[in-house]
């Protein structure tokens, strides 16, 4: 494949250089496919916020997928093949407290996302997304040291060998907000009637949230795979998107919108669609995890095997800065975690990366 670089800017800043990177990408496999990163031309310096030296919490992990902080500090994190859901300290010291029962882990599939209810404290709930043998669904289950009573709130989300989404959020009006991928079959995620290549916002029990745009659980549409959600100080919300060969994405996400894919992919300047608010080349991201945290957004990439940090001001992205370059691999997941540090998982033992000595691994990042 020709390399090229690309200097990475907003996209809805300058869509003649966005142009212009289009016109140098090189063929990709799509998705999450791995190929050498090229030089990074993102500036280096450091500001506020900016990442201090990783710690690694744990290791030896297979596929960790999600990561979510329980009230007392612990972490739940999914194993997407295992289908098991540990308990991580901050200590490293970790537990497996259940297996979820039909998941079905192939492909890209497999125990996916996990969330942990805003009122843990009182109903113990967490939810968690994972792909079975007819659909991808989330369930809701009891955790008291251990998982239990698992219910499907939602169901009937397509399940592909690859683009399955499964990110999975509660927003800070507390509703349950899920990612899902179009599965390789563009047409759905510009189908309304199909809860892929979407957003959906959810009760707690999984009904459709009031306030939803088309009176479904469908809230924003032409997705191709999100694996991100993460909401600013000002409860803006964003998202990741996976390009195809072309752009990747990050997007202002807002009720009803329609995110283009499969009609534009990157910036169209197309009547109806919803522009991204930054893009960058697909072997410079294929963005999986989103946080937000020290007034940046933070995009784990898998096959640009670094962290993003993208400064933010008053909503719109600023340069972003590429941390831990080629470092540690392919990164999924990334969190903020109780004490203003960021989780970040690796996903090198996937079958799309080179696993290290110790791999899989869950590092504790610091913000300055």
């Amino acid at each position: 494949m020709r390399q090229h670089t690309t200097i990475l800017v907003p996209a809805v800043l300058v869509p003649a250089a966005a142009l212009l990177a289009a016109c140098s990408s090189s063929p990709s496999r799509g998705g999450e496919g791995r190929t050498p990163p090229p030089a990074s031309t993102a500036p280096s310096g450091t500001r506020s916020g900016a990442p201090g030296p990783p710690r690694t919490v744990a290791d030896g992990l297979k596929v960790p997928w999600a990561v979510a902080f329980l009230p007392g500090g612990d972490a739940l994190v999914t194993e997407r093949d295992t289908g098991r859901l540990l308990r991580v300290t901050p200590s490293g010291r970790r537990t497996t407290v259940g297996t979820v029962p039909g998941v079905d882990a192939q492909g890209e599939g497999g125990l996916l996302g996990v969330a942990v209810s805003p009122s843990f404290g009182t109903d113990r709930f967490v939810y968690l997304y994972y792909t079975a043998a007819s659909d991808n669904r989330v369930v809701r289950a009891t955790y008291d040291g251990r998982l239990s009573d698992l219910k499907p709130i939602v169901t009937g989300i397509p399940k592909g060998s690859i683009h399955n989404g499964g990110r999975l959020a509660f927003g800070p009006d507390k509703m349950l907000y899920i990612s899902t991928g179009e599965t390789g079959q563009g047409g759905k995620a510009q189908d309304k009637n199909s809860l892929a290549g979407k957003i959906l916002r959810v009760t707690p029990e999984g009904a459709p949230a009031s306030g939803n745009p088309f009176g479904t659980r469908v809230w924003t549409y032409g997705h191709r795979n999100v694996q991100g959600l993460a909401w600013d100080g000002a409860g803006r919300m964003y998202a990741t998107e996976f390009g195809q060969n072309r752009f990747d994405e990050i997007n202002l996400i807002q009720k009803g919108r329609n995110y283009g894919w499969p009609v534009v992919e990157g910036v169209g300047h197309r009547k109806g669609f919803t522009d991204p608010l930054l893009t960058w080349t697909t072997d410079e991201a294929s963005p999986s995890g989103l946080a937000y945290a020290g007034g940046s957004l933070w995009a784990a990439a898998l096959r640009g095997e670094r962290l993003w940090q993208i400064p933010l001001s008053d909503g719109k992205a600023e340069r972003p800065i590429a941390r831990f370059q080629g470092r540690y691999g392919r990164l999924r997941a990334v969190v903020r975690a109780p004490d203003g540090s960021l989780w970040v998982t690796t996903s090198n033992t996937d079958g799309r990366g080179d696993p290290r000595p110790g791999d899989d691994r869950i590092l504790d990042v610091p913000l300055r």
